[in-house]
């Protein structure tokens, strides 16, 4: 950069420096220390000064990371809320907190022990949940849309070579449906299993006359979206998110990629930068669970709650109370169908037995006397 021309006098040498440096104020400290005996000995001289310094680039960098650092961690999760909420309308404050932390953890898989799924369920179409998966797509790393796919495609997506996807599942109900396939069990449990790192699935490949056996890796974030429930295996590995028809009066944005998935570049780079500060944070922490969070929901939370403590100002109180309020939400919710069936089972059950014979009862004595009975 080229410093402005100072003519500065013997008298008024050190007030022409501070005015100098004022002006020049991007000049890297050194040079500055530099430019200070120059002018100093022009001074004396009687002459003016007119210097060029080449910035040193390791000291520039230095500079802009430092003024980056200066930007609160908080506000990435703030801009990625607002951009979510143009889009989406959430059932409640919670449910899109959730959602940002889950988008912001998918950038921090090593961290990690295991990576919880989020599903959008809802009883009705048309509640938002294909939305969800939609807007994600344009945040997380390596985003793979399924939809009707095979097993052997998402066993071979989660161990690809470029890196682990990020799998954006919609319609899931025609997975884990009433018609659903036995072949779908592959996918059950490859969504069961990658929730832990380290997990792999094991599979038989003929090469050439021979069969060998082969581990790929299922360790992979995953986003669910579906009518219905989920079979209680992946329920309990979920964020869940019981998503509804949006109120009369409740307006969101129209969603158009073309147009919007250039809007959220800038908030996809920011993501991968900030995520990159602070994996070394969140790779150590242990955050604090609320009181009624605990064994796998605590699995679920604990990534989700180590994000809100690394990003600070309101998320780490935001984030506990949208892990309580989910929390007791999914296990007041409508129970499964083996819950049901074991339930009613058991209304059975009493009711055989108060059709049978009382002890004291004269069907009770004749049947005792029919069969030898004292």
């Amino acid at each position: 950069m080229r410093l402005d021309p100072i003519m500065p006098s013997i008298e008024r040498g050190g007030a022409a420096l501070d005015d100098l440096c004022q002006r020049n104020h991007g000049a890297p400290d050194a040079e500055i220390s530099v430019l200070h005996n120059i002018a100093t000995e022009n001074a004396r001289n009687g002459e003016g000064i007119s210097v060029v310094i080449q910035p040193d680039e390791n000291a520039l960098e230095a500079r802009v990371a430092a003024a980056e650092d200066t930007e609160p961690r908080c506000t990435i999760l703030d801009d990625i809320e607002e951009f979510l909420a143009r889009f989406v309308a959430y059932p409640t404050a919670h449910a899109r907190v959730a959602h940002v932390l889950w988008i912001a953890h998918t950038h921090l898989m090593e961290a990690w022990d295991s990576t919880p799924r989020i599903a959008f369920l809802s009883p009705e179409p048309g509640s938002g949940k294909s939305r969800a998966l939609e807007v994600s797509e344009l945040l997380v790393p390596r985003p793979v849309q399924a939809v009707n796919v095979t097993p052997a495609y998402l066993f071979r997506k989660a161990g690809a070579e470029e890196g682990r996807p990020t799998v954006l599942y919609d319609e899931i109900d025609t997975v884990f449906g009433p018609r659903a396939r036995d072949a779908n069990e592959e996918i059950r449990g490859l969504l069961n299993a990658g929730h832990r790192r380290h997990s792999t699935a094991g599979r038989c490949v003929v090469v050439g006359n021979r069969v060998k056996t082969e581990e790929l890796p299922a360790y992979c974030a995953v986003a669910l979206a579906g009518l219905g429930d989920l079979p209680d295996t992946i329920l309990t590995r979920s964020v869940i998110v019981t998503m509804r028809r949006r109120a009369p009066g409740e307006n969101i944005e129209p969603y158009r990629q073309r147009e919007h998935s250039a809007q959220a570049v800038p908030l996809w780079e920011r993501l991968v930068q900030w995520a990159s500060a602070i994996e070394a944070d969140v790779s150590a922490a242990r955050p604090a669970m609320p009181a009624d969070v605990v064994d796998r929901d605590a699995d679920v939370w604990e990534p989700l709650l180590a994000v809100a403590d690394a990003a600070g100002g309101d998320w780490p109180q935001r984030a506990r109370q949208a892990a309580a309020a989910l929390v007791a939400q999914a296990k007041q919710s409508t129970p499964s169908l083996g819950v049901r069936l074991l339930a009613d089972c058991g209304k059975c059950s009493a009711t055989a037995m108060q059709c049978l014979p009382r002890p004291s009862s004269r069907r009770y004595a004749r049947s005792r006397r029919r069969h030898g009975a004292t």
